[in-house]
Order: structure tokens, then C-alpha cells, then sequence
């Protein structure tokens, strides 16, 4: 039985403009838009969220004047949560300072992904009993240990063929979600360890990330092609 409402949700999108592999790639013309204006277009396209559970945590002035042009709640971020690296309670400064009990973060690193996508995810954490939620795609292959023991279930099939193997699903790293309370505690989307979160199957392109300069020039060339 579901036990989450939308109202109850926060969808955020962080970003700060200090990529050192990418420099300034938020606001960097890509296919004559930007990263951080493609996401915004697309969660104005949604059909269940609405636009005031949107907020966009930024530092520097002109990511924020990008969220103020599309009606995006802005969150204040710090300077020292935007410099941050490893602190999880300081990175997601806004915990505990907004009103809702569950958040959505979203990385707007991925173009490719669609409003379809993320909709789809938001319904299935508001019918899911966790608390937490977590992007992946299936992978079918061969996987070992750095010991050389096979991670992957072959079926004892005599013959290495992946349709024969079990999938395994790797994090797509582009949706994610989790109580706001327990951040507070040093958990993130559920208080076991390792997590246990309700796995959202997605469609591997839709996670292409950019976080290389090949991969900027790559995804600019695969979302004029309009893949997904």
C-alpha cells in the first residue's frame, strides 16, 4: 500500500558552476540551450509534480538567475556546501530547511533523460513501502571479484552466452530518493547498510552522464538526434 503523497515530495536539482573536467558545464552552450535550461524545460512537461515542489540549490548568481527565469524555486546554497566533497550532511545543506518530508534529486548531468523517465520514477517511490529509491539500468554479462570469483549467476550454462545469465543493475546516478529526516542521522535513502532502496529500472541510454569533455561533445551530438 502507498504511503507517500506528492505534496509530500521535493524534487531538487543541485549544481555548482566549479567542474574542474568540465568547466562552467552548466551554463556552457549545449545544442544551443544548456544543461541546467534542458532540465528545467523538462520538468515543466510533467504530469504529476507540481512546479512549486521543484527547487534548484546554487550557489553563484547565474545559476540562480537560470532557475528564476523558469519560476524555479532557488535554495541559498552555501559556498562551502558547493565546495564540499565528502561531508553528505553540509553537500545537502537543505535537509532539514524544506518543508517536505521526502526529496527527489535529480542531476541535470543527463540530457538524455526524459520527463517520461522521471515521472516514472517519482510514481513508483510514491507506491513504494521504502524510503528510499535509486536509478538503475540491467546489465547482462560477465562480472568477477578482484579475487576472480564470478559475480554474475551463469545458470551453469556450459557456454558463456549473456542471454543466459541473471542481469545485474548498475546505479544510473541520475535520480535518487530518500526521507529528508534521516540525512540529519548520516543516512541516505534508507538506514540500512549497505542501502536497500527500491530499485527504478531505466533505460541505460537515458543515464549517459557528462562528466568528461568528450562525453560534453558526445551528448550534444546523441540529444540533437533526439535518441530518446
Amino acid at each position: 500500500m502507498a504511503n507517500k503523497k506528492i505534496e509530500d515530495i521535493c524534487v531538487l536539482v543541485q549544481a555548482r558552476m566549479g567542474s574542474q573536467r568540465v568547466p562552467g558545464k552548466m551554463l556552457r552552450p549545449f545544442a544551443e540551450t544548456t544543461l541546467t535550461d534542458i532540465l528545467f524545460d523538462k520538468l515543466s512537461q510533467s504530469t504529476i509534480l507540481p512546479k512549486s515542489n521543484i527547487y534548484f540549490s546554487a550557489y553563484e548568481d547565474e545559476l540562480k538567475e537560470v532557475a528564476k527565469k523558469h519560476n524555479i524555486n532557488v535554495f541559498h546554497r552555501s559556498k562551502d556546501s558547493a565546495f564540499a566533497e565528502t561531508d553528505m550532511k553540509l553537500i545537502y545543506e537543505w535537509h532539514d530547511k524544506l518543508p517536505f518530508k521526502y526529496v527527489v534529486l535529480i542531476s541535470a548531468c543527463n540530457p538524455l533523460l526524459t520527463i517520461e523517465t522521471i515521472d516514472g520514477f517519482l510514481k513508483s517511490f510514491i507506491e513504494s513501502n521504502k524510503e528510499g529509491a535509486f536509478a538503475v539500468f540491467e546489465k547482462k554479462t560477465y562480472y568477477w571479484d578482484k579475487s576472480g570469483k564470478p559475480i554474475t549467476d551463469w545458470k551453469n550454462a556450459s557456454i558463456m552466452n549473456t542471454k543466459l545469465v541473471e542481469p545485474i543493475y548498475e546505479a544510473a546516478h541520475c535520480l535518487y530518493a530518500s526521507r529528508l529526516d534521516i540525512i540529519n542521522k548520516g543516512y541516505w535513502m534508507d538506514t540500512n547498510y549497505p542501502p536497500q532502496p527500491e530499485l527504478y529500472v531505466m533505460k541505460e541510454l537515458e543515464a549517459f552522464d557528462i562528466d568528461y569533455e568528450w562525453q560534453f561533445q558526445l551528448g550534444e551530438q546523441l540529444y540533437k538526434t533526439g535518441v530518446c
